[in-house]
């Protein structure tokens, strides 16, 4: 295969010289050079290893040496493209142009494979996207036009439009699952969890910019409209839900798994887009979330209507919370409830899936740690925006602990039990992609994703002048970041064709009007305006398909393309009184 070719090609930067300089006993914060350097080796340690061991399999098995495809390999060579923007970040331009070749040449998404919606848009359109505006920065040459075009650009268009049917529901929120040859298959589960209905509007706002057409930014902002209108009267929203009736199929409430990165995309495409609608959204939510789910700056689940505690659990994937607010200033909440998770990661030496708030201590058959990046992503934002040295500290802890444990021969192994320590023979994709990212950003302060604006470059595009990577990077829950500043490069492209079919939607109204007072008829039928491939439906049919009543259906198995719950710890008994 020719992606075998970055086997030897990938191993260039695998010895990289290491400082043995790690602060001394005078309590001084941690060597951000040294462990920096130790980020970069742990990276190219995890990524030749799957290149040399694993690949094209979806991820490597690091005790066993060999790989498996662990979603039906539906990643589609995807750890290749996902690490695009790593390895830039890291500084390996050379790897990152050799891999955008190899990739126009080797991806295909006419197959036959049920991907997750959910997975495909964050680890594909949002890894291609990422890669396309880093393109030129890492010395590629681009095509005339860009970043308004390019191969990765219409590769991550041909992605998302794979999507698209997933999106053709009554409520207009997405099934979790679609065929990427076929579309939704039938008796396809309509039940679908929170986070994989409102984790699109950052990718797919990114890409209506960048290529005119709004058809993607539109079904994002129906779904997240829909989650927004089906939240509880106390201002709530469950954990899973059935897309074709509206109807809470889950009725827990948090900010853990399959909820997370709804609220984390309120925010970021909120800043992304300047959009104060969907700040004031979150905003909304964050008042129901401290008053029914906050406990001594810890967050519980409860019952979404009630407010009553069903699970009195940390996750570890919650960790990401703190991250979120310091991106809404709140930096005092933020830091508090840092150092709780901080506290959990001392005390294992990770973090494990489940932590049992009252008990202090892990929950059955959740006591692992698959290498998560959640509680390192929130200390590289607190750090950008304090300088508190405790949050290196984390860095430096996580960088030991993952070595002294987790390292073997072929990579990094997932520790399956935190309180032994047993490892499990699976590294997952995103230690790759977030995990040593975020660390290696914690310890990197002049990278250029920190940019503080006082650079830029300028660009000339078919629309006029454009500035690019002048900072504030917005990162997508697979940690690709997008620049900002490139959706205002094809503004006008997108302006020009959104006020034709404006016209054109307001000619079809008014020849419609005019027929029903003449009462004419045409066997043709009514003339409908052009659509573009994959239009789904023009604002008129989105508006019928709402008001249109769902018909009853039963309701099937569970399915969610984020991190599930397969254990309800409502037995654990409600230990907070009301009055608390």
């Amino acid at each position: 295969m020719p992606f075998r070719l970055l086997i030897s090609l990938g191993l260039l930067c695998a010895l990289l010289p290491l400082h043995h300089g790690a602060p001394g006993p005078d309590g001084s914060a941690p060597d951000r050079a040294h462990y920096r350097e130790r980020v970069k080796a742990m990276f190219y340690h995890a990524y030749d290893s799957y290149l040399e061991n694993a690949f094209p399999f979806d991820e490597l098995r690091p005790l066993t040496c060999d790989g498996h495809d662990t979603w039906g390999s539906q990643t589609l060579n995807l750890p290749p493209c996902m690490q695009q923007p790593q390895r830039q970040i890291l500084g390996n331009v050379s790897e990152f142009q050799r891999v955008v070749e190899v990739l126009q040449d080797n991806v295909d998404f006419d197959i036959d494979v049920n991907a997750s919606v959910f997975e495909t848009n964050i680890r594909v359109v949002g890894g291609l996207l990422s890669a396309h505006l880093l393109s030129k920065k890492a010395g590629v040459e681009v095509e005339a036009g860009w970043p308004c075009s390019g191969p990765l650009l219409r590769m991550a268009e041909e992605a998302a439009r794979k999507l698209l049917p997933a999106f053709q529901t009554p409520t207009g929120m997405p099934y979790g699952t679609v065929n990427l040859l076929h579309g939704v298959n039938p008796g396809e589960t309509p039940v679908t969890c929170t986070a994989g209905i409102g984790t699109f509007i950052v990718e797919f706002a990114t890409l209506s910019s960048l290529t005119g057409d709004p058809v993607f930014e539109d079904v994002a902002r129906v779904a997240l409209m829909r989650l927004w209108e089906s939240r509880s009267d106390i201002g709530l929203v469950g954990n899973h839900i059935d897309v074709l009736t509206g109807k809470w199929v889950a009725q827990d409430a948090g900010i853990g798994a399959g909820v997370d990165s709804y609220f984390e995309y309120l925010v970021k495409g909120a800043i992304l887009l300047q959009d104060k609608k969907l700040m004031a959204m979150f905003l909304e939510y964050n008042k129901a979330i401290r008053n029914y789910t906050r406990f001594d700056d810890w967050y519980l689940w409860v019952q979404m209507y009630k407010g009553t505690v069903s699970m009195p659990v940390f996750q570890s994937l919650e960790a990401y919370w703190p991250g979120l607010q310091s991106l809404i200033g709140d930096i005092d909440n933020a830091m508090r409830t840092f150092l709780n998770y901080y506290t959990v990661w001392k005390q294992f030496g990770g973090l494990p899936e489940f932590y049992n708030i009252p008990q202090g201590y892990t929950v059955e058959k959740r006591e692992g740690y698959p290498l998560r990046p959640e509680l390192i992503e929130s200390a590289m934002y607190l750090y950008r925006a304090t300088g508190d040295p405790t949050l290196l500290e984390l860095g430096r802890d996580a960088v030991e602990s993952i070595e002294k444990i987790s390292k073997v021969e072929c990579g990094f192994a997932t520790i399956k039990d935190l309180r032994d320590h047993k490892l499990d023979n699976r590294m997952e994709s995103f230690f790759l992609a977030e995990t040593v990212k975020y660390l290696y950003l914690l310890f990197d302060p002049t990278n250029f994703i920190h940019n503080n604006g006082s650079t830029f470059d300028t660009v000339i595009t078919p629309y006029g002048e454009c500035i690019l990577g002048a900072g504030g990077y917005i990162f997508n829950t697979e940690a690709h970041p997008i620049d900002p500043a490139a959706l205002h490069c094809c503004q006008r492209l997108k302006e020009e064709q959104w006020e034709v079919e404006d016209l054109m939607r307001e000619f079809y109204s008014l020849k419609r009007n005019r027929s029903k007072f003449q009462k004419k008829t045409m066997s043709s039928g009514p003339w409908e305006p052009p659509t573009r491939p994959g239009t789904l439906l023009s604002p008129e049919n989105h508006d019928q398909a709402r008001e249109r009543k769902p018909a009853k259906q039963k309701v099937p198995l569970l399915s969610c393309p984020s991190q599930p719950f397969t254990s309800k710890l409502a037995l654990l008994g409600q230990v907070f009184l009301d009055s608390s």
